[in-house]
Parts: C-alpha cells; sequence; structure tokens
C-alpha cells in the first residue's frame, strides 16, 4: 500500500476500512490462485516429484525424446493388417484371441473356438464388468485396445517400418487388450499427456505397458509424453514392466 493510499486508509472511517481489506483480500486470493499451479510444477520438477523407481521407469529414460516428428507419409491404419496377421499360428483373429485371453467364463461360436459368443470382462480402463455378447449391436461394449495407438506408433517411427513388422505390431498380444468400448473411444489414438484410464488405480500398469511396447519395437516419446509417463511412476515406486 503506498503512503498516500495509507493516508487515506487511516482517515476513512471502520466499514470503510473493512470494506477495503475485503477487497485487498480477494485481490490477493485470486493473484495466488493464478500463479500457484505454475509454481507447484515447477516446484514439483526441482524437489523431484516426478522421480521415480523400477524397470518401467529405467526403461523409459532409454527411449528416444523426439518432438515434432514428421512421418515420411501420411497415416494408413490398413498398413497394419490387424487381424490379418496370426502371430502364434492357432488360425484365429487377434481380436478373438484377446477375448478368450481377457475374459472370463468364455463361450465360443464355433467348434473351432475360434469366435467368442459371449464373455465377462473386468474393465481395467473403466473399473466396470461388462458382459460381453456377439452381436451386430453388441459386439462393440468390449473393443480390443493398441495400447501405444496405431496412428501413435506411426508418428513414433512405425512409418518407416515393412509390411511385416508392422502387422507383427498391430497384432502382438503384449500391446493389446480388452477394454470397454466407449473408453478405447474416448481414448482414440492419444498418447499418455493426453489420456489416461478413467480407474486411476490402472493409471500405472497401463503406462507401464506403454513403455515396454515402445521400447521393445524401438518407438520415440515426446517430451509431453515422457513428463506424463514420469509423473505417473512416481506414484507407483518399482513399478516394472510387463514381462507378457
Amino acid at each position: 500500500m503506498t503512503r498516500r493510499r495509507r493516508r487515506a486508509f487511516r482517515g476513512s472511517s471502520p466499514l470503510e476500512r473493512l470494506a477495503i481489506l475485503v477487497v485487498l483480500a480477494v485481490v490477493a486470493g485470486v493473484t495466488a490462485g493464478l500463479l500457484l499451479p505454475q509454481v507447484s510444477v515447477t516446484v514439483g520438477k526441482a524437489t523431484g516429484e516426478y522421480t521415480a523407481t523400477g524397470s518401467a521407469a529405467d526403461t523409459l529414460a532409454t527411449l528416444a525424446v523426439v518432438d515434432d516428428r514428421k512421418p515420411s507419409s501420411t497415416y494408413q491404419r490398413d498398413a497394419f493388417g490387424f487381424r490379418e496377421y496370426d502371430p502364434d499360428g492357432n488360425g484365429c483373429d487377434s481380436r478373438n484371441d484377446t477375448l478368450a485371453r481377457d475374459l472370463k467364463n468364455v463361450t465360443y461360436a464355433n467348434a473351432e473356438r475360434c469366435k467368442v459368443e459371449s464373455g465377462t470382462l473386468d474393465d481395467p480402463y473403466t473399473g466396470k464388468t461388462i458382459s460381453f455378447k456377439r452381436g451386430q449391436t453388441t459386439s462393440a461394449a468390449v473393443q480390443i485396445d493398441h495400447v501405444v495407438a496405431l496412428n501413435n506408433a506411426w508418428k513414433s517411427g512405425a512409418d518407416s517400418w515393412d509390411t511385416r513388422k508392422r502387422y507383427e505390431f498391430s497384432n502382438d498380444p503384449y500391446n493389446l487388450l480388452a477394454v470397454d468400448g466407449p473408453a478405447n473411444v474416448e481414448k482414440g489414438d492419444a498418447d499418455a499427456s493426453v489420456w489416461l484410464p478413467p480407474n486411476t488405480s490402472y493409471d500405472c500398469a497401463y503406462v507401464a505397458r506403454q513403455i515396454g511396447v515402445k521400447a521393445k519395437y524401438g518407438l520415440s516419446v515426446t517430451s509431453a509424453e515422457k513428463e506424463a509417463m514420469l509423473k505417473t511412476l512416481a506414484d507407483c515406486p518399482g513399478q516394472a514392466v510387463p514381462e507378457s
């Protein structure tokens, strides 16, 4: 408060002084509200808030960080051949293999046990229990998510792969999860800096798997993506990269 304002303050009535103090308190509160989020991020980094331990954090440290990478060509989902390659040679496509692995109480629509008819999913992304039933209007309730999305992979290095490697990546069980359909749609091709599962108890496992996939296939991360992953892993000391 300046000298002139102090004089005016002393010469005012008790009610006027109270009103002035209230206004000053409001202004101070608004200013603090604007500055604290920025300060907390800066202090968090400086004090090691985002320091993480475990093989997931160690593996993250080995990934190349590349911002604003320009793919050599336009993304084409068909170039990955999802469900067109059978990595385990059992004659079943990747969607049905993943449903059979991730659902409980599975029934099949054919004798070859390659078409999952029904089952129950304990969805990792939302924490909900979902009853799956094959059908034109019901199958989408459970979708197969590429943990590292195909478009994200394209931007992170897959644009330079040959067809075989893209097919292997797209159909690799390590990168596939049966999940809630709407949650999968909401995720789209987002990386960890934009989207994490609504079920926050799964965030660490989700990020660890993304790191494992990117390490397995030599894909890069962006600065924002790496920071988001590190921030997540800081909440789960010792988080390991999934083995399978």
